[in-house]
């Protein structure tokens, strides 16, 4: 592989990634080492920090760390996800974070070729009720909800 064809910016990605990840859960732990404090972000940092290590470890053993990658999802794919993500995230207070979570998955299967109605169906509901059900009972402050109590 010529220096030409490396490409260094998906593994600058994940180092930046796992450093920030770090210096934020040193500086929650420095704040105040409580469970309370740490409850959401220590498990959230393991799992961060998990996946750039199973990245890294995927890339070193396939000989892909450093290359380029072969085909990059062209920007007239992308800019649809952005834009229902950013749809999404503008909706949560109108639609709450429940029904807005669930509309935001079932979308984003079909923009990404899903047609097994059922399946996305049921995936998007148990998945986005699933995730809204956690933050409702799990976060310390009320969440904007439609169903499910705040």
């Amino acid at each position: 592989m010529s220096v030409k064809q490396r490409d260094y910016g998906d593994l600058l990605v994940l180092m930046a990634l796992a450093g920030f990840t770090l210096w934020y859960l040193m500086d929650a732990i420095r704040v105040s080492s409580a469970v309370q404090n740490l409850l959401l972000i220590l498990p959230l940092s393991l799992v961060v920090l998990g996946i750039v290590l199973l990245e890294l470890a995927m890339r070193w053993r396939q000989g892909t760390l450093l290359a380029r990658p072969e085909a990059d999802e062209p920007l007239f794919k992308t800019l649809p996800v952005v834009a229902l993500f950013a749809a999404y995230v503008i909706s949560l207070e109108t639609l709450g974070f429940d029904i807005a979570t669930v509309l935001f998955i079932a979308l984003f299967l079909v923009m990404k070729g899903e047609r097994n109605w059922p399946l996305l169906v049921a995936f998007s509901l148990a998945f986005g009720f699933g995730v809204a059900f956690f933050f409702a009972y799990m976060l310390p402050y009320p969440m904007p909800m439609l169903l499910l109590e705040g």
